[in-house]
Parts: structure tokens; C-alpha cells; sequence
């Protein structure tokens, strides 16, 4: 049954700086059409009315955007020949573009997504901007080392640290401004060139930041934008001048690359799938850990990889947090996106809400109690109530696979030991939040479970300075911090024979 109502204050709130016209694909520094003029239509998923068309690129229009790529990394390019200290002012004044024009990459961003403007505007630009800065502090940093050798008499050894090339990034609707800038920032610290294939549901904010790119500095090619769905996405992977691969999504589409990569050898990057587990002891402050697991399953509709959806909760203080959690998601109130007081935003589709409502639906078939929620929010764009299941064991399907909405599953356990066991006992690895006072106990428990991040007496903080990535089948590879210049560089070991 869906509730019918509609949010409190949804409202026709028009955007004050945004104002989307029809998208075209960005290749060599110029926007252009499709070769077969195709388009499709991007929505605003709080109306589900269009936005405007989007360009959608077909194989061709990718061997273009490939090409000026290659073109621009080629020897001699400008951006080949552009020093170091030219290259981190580019970066540099990218961010503080991004920044001069927050306002209305913010709208563009909740236009595309159906986030909360709150999101967008707090956090999602200001912490894009903010990569595109660590990332020009990294360029002039990027060095190699001299080698003492054992062997061949008298010689000079050394390493040089060098830009892969062409390198095809393949991004989420989630947050698509913040996930672009991950991957493009230290790909293009490192010097390399990148063609950008974002998400078919959110390319706006893309596209905007394919103009900024010029006014920055940085010269055509270095930068292309190809929009499309899954058939644009394959056509980039399997494109035998593409020198590098990422991409951050699901496991499934993960798997079909790495297998497309294998046929020309090019590197692979994957960001997947979570289903994080986080364990609540009850020698924690209950009622924080509570608020802070809310934000971890809620933010952002709970449209997150890191989403802290598997809820494990000592028995001994079971019922004292389960009643803030659940008392404080019925207060959550679903609102238009484009109003800064809306906290709890549309999700991506109405494809999308009806798989997370099926979710519910075989939750309660294995046995799951809907505490809160479980329902749509009226028949106009894509609301769903922040829902709290509880009776979950760990085999069922809702604790077990991903289901990228706001479900909270929650979990019993005895004792620290139970609850390591039942939180590596997942496909996924991505992330991991620990709730107690016991430092020593939080520690060994921080060692022992299988996941890229490990927050302690927090959840869904990053750095740019800190690694990200996953275990098992949330992927490989790290992105963020140095770890991505050794994502976007080759080591060359140069010998000199001084005999």
C-alpha cells in the first residue's frame, strides 16, 4: 500500500542560476552532436517531468572523443608540454571556478539526482572543489627514485613516474559531480587525458564542468565528455586506444569490463557494490550512535555504496536504540529537493523505487518486521519513507544483497565475536562502521573485518587524503589520497651503465 499524500512543502521552486539546455557531447574543447543526431531525455525525479535532451553517443562519436584524446597526449602536445607548475594553476583555477559557480552546479546536481539542494550545495561541491585542490597539490610531487643496484659494476638506477594515457572513467548517478572529480582530479594531475562517460540519469553537471575546463586552462582533448547509456560505456571499455579503465558501480557491470578490458589488456579500476555492516555495542553512547547510524543509511536516500544498511546491535542495548532510530526516521519528512529545508529528497527512478519497494516486500516474506516506512510517498516523482526493518538475520536476502535505498535492516547480536562473524559474512567489502568505548575492542575489531574503511565512532566521513576502495566483490583498486597517483601513473626503471 502507498501512502498517497504528498510531501509537505513540495513546490515548483525554480532553480535561480541553473537553466539546462539541450546537452551535447564535449570533444576536443567543442560541443557537438551525435553523428546520427540521437538524443534521450534526462528527468528531474522529484516531478519526473524532462529536463532537457541530452546527445547520445554512439560508437563513432566514442572513437572521436578517443581520438582527440590521444591527440592531446600525444609527444609534443601543449598539454604535454605544459610544466608542472602550469598544470597545478589549471587545477587550481578549475576548483575555484567550480566554486564561483556553486550555486548553480549545485541546482544542476539536485535537478539530476533528486538530492536535497542541502546535499548538493554543503557537501557534494564544495568537497569536489576541494579534490581538484589536494589533487594540484599532488602534481608538483609526483617523483621517482634513484636505486642503489647490486649488479653490473658501476651504474646509475633510477625510476620515473609517467601518465598512462588515454583514460576512460566511467561514473555513478549517486553523486556525480564528487565521483567525477575523484577519478578526473588525479588523472589529471598525473598528466594524463580523459574521455568521461558519466551516468545516463545525471550528465548536467558534467557537461558544465567540460566549459569550466576551458576557461581553466586546460587545453582541448585533455577532457571529453561522451554521454549515453550502456551500449556508450561498452564502446569506451572495448576501444583498443584506451589505456585505462574506471569505474565505479555495480558488481555485475564491474564484472563485464574487466572482461572487456582483458581483450586489449588495459588497466581496470573498480569502485562496486557494499552492503556495510555497522555494529553497535552497547558500551556506546546509544543515542549518538543511533542519530549517526540514521545519516548512515539515510543520506543521500541511502543511494550510497557505503550505505550503512546491515544495522548490527547488541542485544543488552537493543531496545534502547532501536527506539531512537525508529522514533527519529518517522519524524524524516520527504520534501521538493530544490527547498534548502528538505533533508530527505526523491531517488533516481520509478524503475529504481519499485525495486527497493520489492526489497521490502521480500523482506517481510523472510520474515522481516517493517518497523517504519516500507512505502511510497505520493504519485509525483520518485519519494519513498526511510524504512526500518527489524527480525533480520543475516541469510536474508535484504542483509545480503545490495539494495542502494533507504532500508535500514537491523540485526541482533551476543558479542563481539558473533558480530565480526556475521559482518565479514557478506560478498561485499566496502566499508564498516564500529560503535563503542572500548578502544582495545575497536581496534581489534578494526583489524579483523574485511573492508576498505573502517570508521570508529562514526560512519560516511572521507578525506581526500584517504585511500578508498574495497575488498571482495566491492572491488579494487584505491582511489583518493596518494594511492591514486598510483593509479593514473607507470614506473619506468631507467639504468645507466657508468663502467
Amino acid at each position: 500500500m502507498s501512502d498517497t499524500s504528498t510531501p509537505d512543502i513540495l513546490a515548483d521552486i525554480q532553480p535561480l542560476k541553473a537553466k539546462p539546455k539541450p546537452g551535447k557531447l564535449f570533444i576536443n574543447g567543442e560541443f557537438v552532436d551525435a553523428q546520427d543526431g540521437k538524443t534521450f531525455n534526462t528527468h528531474y525525479p522529484a516531478t519526473a517531468n524532462v529536463i532537457t535532451q541530452i546527445a547520445e553517443a554512439g560508437t563513432e562519436d566514442v572513437d572521436r572523443a578517443v581520438k582527440a584524446a590521444r591527440a592531446a597526449f600525444s609527444e609534443g602536445s601543449p598539454w604535454r608540454k605544459m610544466n608542472a607548475v602550469d598544470r597545478t594553476r589549471c587545477l587550481l583555477k578549475l576548483a575555484e571556478l567550480m566554486r564561483a559557480n556553486a550555486e548553480e552546479l549545485s541546482e544542476l546536481e539536485t535537478l539530476d539526482t533528486g538530492k536535497p539542494i542541502f546535499e548538493s550545495s554543503k557537501f557534494d561541491v564544495p568537497q569536489a572543489a576541494e579534490c581538484f585542490e589536494y589533487y594540484a597539490g599532488w602534481v608538483t610531487k609526483i617523483t621517482g627514485e634513484t636505486i642503489p643496484v647490486s649488479k653490473g659494476g658501476d651504474a646509475f638506477a633510477y625510476t620515473l613516474r609517467e601518465p598512462i594515457g588515454v583514460c576512460g572513467q566511467i561514473i555513478p548517478w549517486n553523486f556525480p559531480l564528487q565521483m567525477l572529480s575523484w577519478k578526473v582530479a588525479p588523472a589529471l594531475a598525473c598528466g594524463n587525458t580523459v574521455v568521461l562517460k558519466p551516468a545516463e540519469q545525471t550528465p548536467l553537471t558534467a557537461l558544465r564542468f567540460a566549459e569550466l575546463t576551458l576557461e581553466a586552462g586546460i587545453p582541448p582533448g585533455v577532457f571529453n565528455v561522451i554521454t549515453g547509456g550502456g551500449a556508450t560505456g561498452a564502446a569506451l571499455v572495448e576501444h583498443e586506444d584506451v589505456d585505462k579503465i574506471a569505474f565505479t558501480g555495480s558488481v555485475e557491470t564491474g564484472k563485464s569490463i574487466m572482461r572487456a578490458a582483458s581483450k586489449t589488456l588495459k588497466r581496470v579500476s573498480l569502485e562496486l557494490g557494499g552492503k556495510s555492516p555497522n555494529l553497535i555495542f552497547a558500551d556506546s553512547d546509544l543515542e549518538t550512535a543511533a542519530k549517526y547510524a540514521l545519516g548512515g543509511i539515510f543520506f543521500n536516500q541511502g543511494e550510497m555504496c557505503t550505505a550503512g544498511s546491515r544495522i548490527f546491535v547488541e542485544e543488552s542495548g537493543y531496545d534502547q536504540f532501536m527506539s531512537v532510530l525508529t522514533s527519529r526516521a518517522q519524524k524524516m519528512v520527504a520534501g521538493d529537493p530544490l527547498h534548502p529545508k528538505t533533508r530527505l529528497g526523491s531517488l533516481i527512478s520509478e524503475e529504481h523505487l519499485n525495486n527497493v519497494l520489492n526489497y521490502v516486500d521480500i523482506g517481510k516474506k523472510e520474515g522481516a518486521i517493517v518497523t517504519t516506512g516500507g512505502e511510497r510517498i505520493g504519485t509525483k516523482g520518485y519519494f519513498m519513507k526511510p524504512t526500518v526493518l527489524e527480525g533480520v538475520t543475516n541469510s536474508m536476502r535484504v542483509a545480503q544483497e545490495e539494495i542502494f535505498g533507504p532500508v535500514a535492516s537491523v540485526i541482533r547480536f551476543k558479542d563481539a565475536e558473533e558480530a565480526l562473524r556475521e559482518a565479514n559474512n557478506s560478498q561485499f567489502g566496502l566499508a564498516a562502521s564500529i560503535w563503542t568505548r572500548d578502544i582495545k575492542k575497536a581496534h581489534k575489531l578494526a583489524r579483523s573485518l574485511k573492508a576498505g574503511t573502517v570508521w570508529i565512532n562514526t560512519i560516511s566521513t572521507t578525506d581526500n587524503a584517504l585511500p578508498f576502495g574495497g575488498y571482495k566483490d566491492s572491488g579494487f583498486g584505491r582511489e583518493l589520497g596518494k594511492s591514486a597517483i598510483d593509479l593514473y601513473t607507470e614506473t619506468k626503471s631507467v639504468w645507466v651503465d657508468l663502467n
